[in-house]
């Protein structure tokens, strides 16, 4: 196992059903946007699943968690956020699923170094993707190194990491990606060719704002129109406190599906139990 020579910290996600270990400064920090990504898929989840640009590997632990049907793949280039992926599969309360979760180091987006790392084509039935999102030279780059690299594209911008997605995810396998909703357009042209069916959740923070995030699916080689989903809204009128439906997710291990009637999974016929 690798030393983390850094400061790091104990995260607890789900209730405290994962504990994830991250570095308490200089690099991104995973949050909102990993627990939701991971309930774009729910207990029911099952296969080989990979979840690219892992970081310290909050959405993976937190769909494995969520689904024992399911074993994952934590993908990621950086040897710090990799350490603190190892050293929390020896966390005591994720001792349920770590047997089912492999942490690779790998650049997903070379594909002699995927296939270095055994990571061969259309060997997934899922992957998971919260890729750097700003378009190099668009923005000011954080001046840490490891904290821009997380947010900054490199030059084939999104399109890379779709086309990854698509290399290593079998012929009608799922992709779930969470993204700013001013990316929207440019995913939607990423999946073009790859990925149809798409299932667009837009995320406001309360009612009467625009969306701040969107939550993307769609089924690779699928010719399925695109489906715009009515928004999930995280807060209510006034103050931070989560709504019922996402504290649930967030606290619970609910999945969308769970809580959003409109967001089900046609691979595995989920479908809402319970009303946002």
């Amino acid at each position: 196992m690798l030393d983390v020579p850094l400061e790091t910290t104990v995260d607890a996600f789900l209730g405290g059903m994962v504990e994830a270990i991250q570095p308490a400064r200089g690099h991104h920090r995973s949050g909102l946007d990993a627990v939701i990504l991971a309930a774009a898929m729910g207990a029911v989840a099952r296969g080989r699943i990979i979840d690219m640009g892992a970081g310290a590997g909050v959405a993976g632990l937190s769909l494995a968690a969520r689904a024992p049907g399911a074993s994952l793949v934590l993908a990621e280039r950086e040897a710090e956020l990799l350490a603190c992926a190892e050293r929390a599969l020896k966390r005591p309360a994720n001792a349920g699923f770590a047997d089912r979760v492999e942490v690779v180091g790998v650049d997903l987006l070379a594909g002699d170094a995927r296939k270095a790392a055994a990571l061969l084509p259309e060997s997934f039935d899922h992957a998971l993707m919260n890729p750097p999102f700003h378009d190099k030279g668009r923005v000011r780059a954080s001046p840490d190194d490891f904290r821009a690299r997380a947010h900054v594209l490199e030059a084939g911008g999104l399109d890379d990491w779709f086309r990854a997605a698509a290399a290593l995810v079998r012929q009608q396998g799922t992709l779930a990606a969470i993204l700013p909703a001013d990316r929207l357009p440019a995913v939607l042209a990423a999946c073009e060719g790859r990925f149809g069916g798409l299932a667009v959740l837009p995320l406001h923070p309360r009612a009467g704002e625009p969306a701040s995030r969107v939550l993307v699916r769609g089924t690779k080689g699928s010719r399925a129109a695109m489906r715009l989903l009515p928004g999930l809204f995280l807060h209510g009128s006034t103050g931070s406190a989560y709504l019922a439906g996402p504290a649930a997710i967030l606290r619970e291990g609910a999945s969308i599906a769970d809580i959003h009637s409109v967001w089900s999974d046609p691979q595995w016929g989920e479908t809402a139990t319970r009303s946002s």
